[in-house]
């Protein structure tokens, strides 16, 4: 079974990876599809409720009810970048990105995500609250139960 891996993608990022036994198509549209966050989210912060497109692409914004420490909140995004079946990041209202990466290779897909606060309003204030570690958990168990779904 592939294992989620760190990969190094300079400062002020948090990347891993796994491969999945999936084509890329399907799990791109789980991530173009807002209603569905919640159910890739390892992190369990993502609730339902969901506004937004049934489809996202660049330029469009959607609003998703979180909970984080027990206190529910709603944050809006917007799609930074779009290529269809291949790449989605959407720009937290913070300023941090989260960038989705789709490689097939023969039915598997190379599954990478990341954690990107080089644009964010206060860096340093996310690595006091140790966003860097809590999200790159996060991430770990979101790239594990995408690969163990499939």
């Amino acid at each position: 079974m592939d294992e989620v891996r760190a990969v190094d993608t300079g400062a002020r990022t948090v990347t891993r990876q796994v491969v999945v036994n999936a084509p890329a198509a399907t799990l791109f549209a789980m991530l173009a599809d807002p209603r569905r966050h919640g159910e890739v989210d390892g992190s369990g912060t993502v609730l339902s409720g969901v506004r937004g497109p049934a489809r996202l692409s660049e330029g469009a914004e959607f609003s998703v009810a979180m909970r984080m420490y027990g206190v529910p909140y709603r944050i809006t995004s917007r799609v930074t970048a779009f290529e269809d079946g291949r790449l989605i990041e959407w720009r937290h209202p913070m300023g941090h990105r989260w960038r989705w990466t789709f490689e097939e290779h023969e039915g598997r897909t190379t599954v990478t995500e990341t954690f990107d606060y080089t644009t964010a309003r206060s860096p340093k204030a996310l690595e006091l609250l140790r966003m860097p570690a809590l999200n790159a958990k996060g991430i770990r168990a979101t790239l594990t139960g995408l690969r163990d779904r499939f």
